[in-house]
């Protein structure tokens, strides 16, 4: 009897999870998912169950992955704002970087196309971006008892501001190539704190 073909199923989940990323979830068929991740159909499906529950692994990986690195970012050293600024700026060159597909924030494209109609896709997403405004919260409540961003505002009110605002700057960053417009408006709410 032959042996089970064995593969990596972090490496086949990554793989799939850039597919997914870069042609969202109705741009990808299961033959795409096959030429990306190795997989033959059968395989796909008796390991992953099919392309929406490979599609829910694609999303937690990219919150173990990116949004960690966003809460690296938001966790480095320096003041609230600059933590804030290095963010959306390290999210900003990656959209922009042609070499990478312009292909935005997966998170935020899974809200547009899928969420809506998917409750699991809608909490994967959710849950990203909850973690994302708790750490933003952290860091504005570490400005305003530094006495960097003012004290007399609401903190969570403050996150959400820049939150909206940085995933604003990841939908314009598909159709805006200035990069300098992008920029100006990161500074215009770093200051509006």
């Amino acid at each position: 009897m032959a042996r089970p073909r064995q593969f990596d199923e972090d490496r086949v989940i990554t793989a799939a999870m850039d597919t997914f990323w870069r042609h969202g979830y109705e741009g990808t068929s299961t033959r795409d998912l096959c030429e990306s991740t190795g997989l033959g159909p059968s395989s796909l499906y008796n390991t992953f169950g099919g392309k929406r529950e490979l599609y829910l692994r694609a999303l937690e990986r990219y919150y173990e992955t990116v949004t960690a690195e966003q809460i690296a970012l938001l966790n480095a050293p320096g003041s609230a704002k600059e933590r804030l600024r290095a963010m959306m700026l390290h999210s900003l060159d990656s959209d922009l970087d042609a070499a990478e597909g312009r292909r935005g924030c997966f998170a935020m494209n899974a809200a547009v196309e899928v969420a809506a109609l998917d409750p699991d896709v809608k909490r994967s997403v959710r849950r990203t971006f909850d973690r994302v405004e708790d750490e933003l919260c952290a860091v504005v409540g570490a400005g305003q008892a530094a006495g960097e961003i003012a004290a007399g505002r609401d903190a969570r009110a403050l996150a959400r501001l820049v939150q909206s605002t940085y995933y604003g700057l990841r939908v314009l960053s598909r159709v805006q190539d200035d990069r300098t417009v992008l920029l100006s408006t990161v500074d215009s709410t770093l200051a509006a704190l």
